[in-house]
């Protein structure tokens, strides 16, 4: 395909998948079931976090997180007790036990008590066009506090040239304001140009088969790959494309 025809089968496909029917079937709904800042945010990067494997899985694990933050996120991460962490021993999810699950508490509540929150903590702060670097200086942040070893790979460091997938998916949520209901765009000192797409199999396979990736494995490299053909459609707002790959690959068997 030529770039126009191209740029034109992908809007198409974006029009088709970036609208609130989406969410029935997408781990999104975890954060849309809240309507303030905070609560919208750590659901989405809590549901992020677990999100690998059977999507149906995903979702009731991540519904099952919700409620043993009573369904107040936000005010559970800020004035948790130790006490309060107990009733996390039942939680697995794949190779994300109640160890990751309490450590990740703990150190959201660093990021809200000492670093500003989410928002903040993952601004780009080295004028670079990507996340890569922010991402990096975040898991330090993430892992300042006291921690188990084990728990580190459960947030990616794209200098050790990881796609980070499931960061990358909570960033477009956060970041992007699609207008149409599914995006949040709640994070207004961040910029929807500086996204990189969510690069996972589906993604990936759809990428290569309409030429877009050239590198066989899904790392960062590879992303930036992808990055740059993704924002020659639209260097605005190039992860929309994400819907349109995910789309192709998830629902079309492309």
């Amino acid at each position: 395909m030529k770039k126009a025809e191209l740029k034109e089968f992908l809007d198409e496909k974006v029009v088709l998948y970036n609208n609130p029917k989406f969410i029935e079937s997408d781990p999104i709904q975890i954060p849309h079931l809240f309507t303030k800042k905070e609560d919208i945010e750590i659901a989405a990067f809590l549901t992020a976090t677990i999100s690998w494997g059977n999507r149906t899985m995903i979702i009731k694990n991540s519904f099952k997180m919700m409620e043993l933050l009573g369904n107040s996120p936000y005010d559970f991460v800020l004035h948790h007790q130790e006490k309060d962490l107990e009733p996390f021993h039942n939680f697995v999810h794949r190779t994300f036990n109640y160890i990751d699950f309490q450590q990740f508490i703990k150190s959201l509540q660093h990021i809200y008590k000492n670093h500003g929150g989410l928002e903040n903590a993952l601004t780009i702060k080295d004028g670079s066009k990507t996340y890569q670097t922010a991402i990096h200086q975040f898991k330090k942040l993430f892992f300042e506090i006291e921690h188990q070893q084990r728990t580190q790979k459960h947030v990616s460091d794209p200098l050790k040239n990881s796609a980070a997938k499931r960061i990358n998916m909570f960033l477009r949520w956060m970041v992007r304001d699609d207008k149409s209901g599914v995006d949040f765009g709640i994070w207004k000192t961040h910029k929807p140009a500086n996204l990189s797409c969510p690069l996972d199999v589906h993604s990936g396979n759809v990428a290569r088969k309409l030429k877009l990736l050239l590198r066989k494995q899904n790392d960062w490299k590879a992303l930036s790959e992808l990055d740059e053909n993704l924002r020659k459609l639209d260097k605005n707002d190039p992860v929309k494309y994400d819907f349109a790959l995910f789309g192709l690959g998830v629902f079309e068997k492309f």
